[in-house]
């Protein structure tokens, strides 16, 4: 059961995500997270930065759809202007928004990774498909009063992992 909390991967930040690495592991596309993995939570635009770094994996042709648990206001507000598709409301971790964003764009199951903040919602439910996941460090160090219990339930199963030896990254401060 606790496998299916372990990531693929760990790396502190999308930034530690390069084109070139995700092309050679046949990568063509991307279902990422949006509150505490792209920007923080109460962010409501993407930095220049991480503009930057949609349009290399762009220019990789790398696709990328937005994946988020917020409400269609928020998620639409970020994506729209950045011409990203995405499904809101995605009742991660449960599989449907997941499928939806292979059929959007329409990629195999090995040729996506999920990247996310959350062990709960976007690793569990990427593992349970499958899927190659990447947890990143969250951006902020605060978070909303649901997102906040789920951390505190993540804490445990880091805890649990890491006495079993299963937890191969050294969590930050």
């Amino acid at each position: 059961m606790y496998s299916n909390f372990i990531p693929s991967e760990f790396v502190r930040s999308v930034f530690h995500i390069s084109p070139e690495l995700l092309k050679d592991k046949g990568i063509k596309a991307i279902i990422t997270d949006l509150d505490n993995t792209l920007v923080e939570w109460d962010r409501p635009d993407a930095t220049p930065k991480l503009i930057e770094w949609f349009a290399s994996i762009k220019a990789a042709g790398i696709q990328v759809t937005i994946v988020s648990n917020n409400n269609e206001l928020r998620v639409k507000s970020f994506a729209d202007p950045l011409g990203i598709p995405f499904i809101f409301k995605a009742r991660k971790p449960l599989g449907k928004a997941f499928l939806q964003a292979l059929s959007i764009m329409s990629v195999k199951r090995e040729e996506v990774v999920v990247i996310g903040d959350q062990l709960l919602t976007d690793v569990f439910g990427g593992n349970r498909l499958k899927l190659h996941t990447i947890l990143v460090i969250p951006v902020a160090k605060s978070d909303g009063v649901v997102t906040k219990f789920n951390r505190m339930v993540e804490r445990r199963i880091f805890s649990y992992l890491d006495k079993k030896g299963q937890v191969t990254w050294e969590e930050e401060a």
